[in-house]
């Protein structure tokens, strides 16, 4: 008499699994692309008043790429974002304009490859002189996009959505492998 082969079942259940969890990363990894968002600057100081040099740096453009930093809200141009002694970090400088009212200017980096970008506010006081420290509390956004590691990855976590369709595809996989191990079972008994 012959025995039930319970080993393609099996193999079929994982063959189910590892296609869902591939189209699983395919669209999670669309999902990231299509979210992904500009990086935030850093300013030294961050509060400043007119007269000011301003330090801006990022890390958003990757190791050994320049950038262009762009301060136009200030009623400058732009101005030149070089790699410095820190790794994968662009650092450029501008002058906030003396008769700069108080208040947030954007600030924006775009990188030389014409895909990374970085945006940040730098916070202007009244007076003359440049300031003794921050007065105001800026709310950075976490850092999302990819890390170029040369392995992949990213700096944003998953967010509801995406979450969703993961187990939505994990369930449907447990479903059909299920149904598969049942349907094979049933038919070797039979036959």
């Amino acid at each position: 008499m012959r025995k039930p082969a319970l080993v393609r079942p099996a193999r079929a259940a994982l063959v189910t699994a590892v296609a869902a969890l591939a189209l699983g990363a395919a669209v999670g990894g669309a999902a990231y692309a299509e979210d992904t968002e500009p990086a935030m600057l850093e300013f030294n100081p961050p509060t400043v008043s007119p007269g000011t040099v301003v330090t801006v740096n990022t890390t958003a453009c990757g190791p050994g790429t320049k950038g262009t930093g762009d301060a136009s809200s200030l009623g400058l141009g732009d101005f030149v974002m070089e790699p410095s002694t820190h790794k994968e970090v662009l650092v450029g400088q501008f002058t906030v304009p003396s008769g700069t009212a108080q208040g947030d200017y954007g600030i924006t980096v775009n990188c030389a490859d014409g895909i990374g970008a970085a945006t940040g506010d730098v916070w202007v006081t009244g007076g003359a002189g440049p300031s003794t420290g921050p007065s105001h509390t800026t709310h950075p956004t976490a850092p999302t996009g990819h890390v170029r590691t040369g392995v992949g990855g990213g700096t944003s976590a998953p967010g509801t959505s995406q979450i969703a369709a993961g187990v939505a595809l994990l369930a449907a996989a447990a479903v059909g492998g299920t149904w598969l191990l049942r349907r094979r079972a049933s038919g070797t008994r039979g036959g």
